[in-house]
């Protein structure tokens, strides 16, 4: 199927074929070569998020990096984010939350900041509205994303190359089939370090009350400490309706 978006033409049926045999870099390098200087990616900044930044700034050093400030990440997070911007002259372009965060906990009658009563308010107002306004800001033409498809069923059946309608953009996933043994021994080869959380069992890393990030045992049981004991699998920045939204 040929697909025309933004003037951009290519064949999405055979570009997501020809991907199956392609690398995560030669993804990048494709879609770098597509979408040129309209091309951005999302991070984090979690426990291995120095792979797809890596791979990214490898072929593309100035790709805009769009990291949505909550207002209840991690100290350690923030701090990672700033020693990774420095050191690799990264151009993050960070987003923050409209509401002061105490406030919101406050007038939303959140009375303990360690956890959430309303888990899906709290993405939909301090994350979700985030992310949906730096995409309507930036307007890039594509997006990569760090998704990887053993994480959940709904990553699971994603494509390396998909149009996603909430932010009219193309989403690009160059690490949807690598494992975690994939990711590290990238991250071992290229000497790349982990957000310091990791090394506290924090296998996944959102925002810090314990109801939305916890450390867990294995390093192999990658996304269980994330909404543990919920149905919630997903913040909503990788569905196309967002969460809560």
């Amino acid at each position: 199927m040929s697909t025309i978006i933004d003037e951009t033409v290519f064949d999405v049926d055979k570009i997501n074929a020809d991907f199956q045999r392609r690398d995560p870099a030669a993804q990048i390098q494709w879609a770098a070569e597509t979408f040129g200087s309209r091309l951005i990616m999302t991070s984090s900044f979690g426990a291995e998020s120095m792979c797809l930044i890596h791979l990214a700034v490898s072929v593309r050093p100035e790709i805009p990096i769009v990291l949505v400030n909550t207002g209840y990440l991690f100290p350690q997070t923030l701090a990672f984010m700033e020693a990774m911007r420095q050191r690799f002259a990264l151009n993050v372009r960070e987003y923050h939350s409209r509401h002061d965060p105490v406030v919101w906990l406050t007038v939303n009658g959140e009375s303990d900041p360690r956890v959430r009563q309303n888990v899906e308010a709290c993405c939909a107002a301090n994350k979700n509205e985030v992310f949906d306004r730096a995409m309507r800001e930036l307007a890039p033409a594509a997006w990569l994303r760090g998704v990887r498809a053993h994480q959940s069923d709904h990553r699971a059946a994603m494509l390396p190359v998909q149009w996603n309608k909430r932010v009219n953009c193309w989403a690009i996933s160059p690490l949807l089939a690598w494992t975690h043994r994939d990711v590290h021994q990238y991250m071992k080869k290229h000497e790349l370090p982990y957000n310091p959380l990791w090394e506290q069992g924090y296998n996944s890393i959102g925002c810090n009350p314990e109801t939305c990030t916890r450390p867990v045992g294995s390093p192999d049981d990658q996304r269980s400490g994330r909404w543990a004991g919920m149905d919630k699998k997903e913040c909503g920045i990788h569905l196309d309706q967002g969460a809560g939204i």
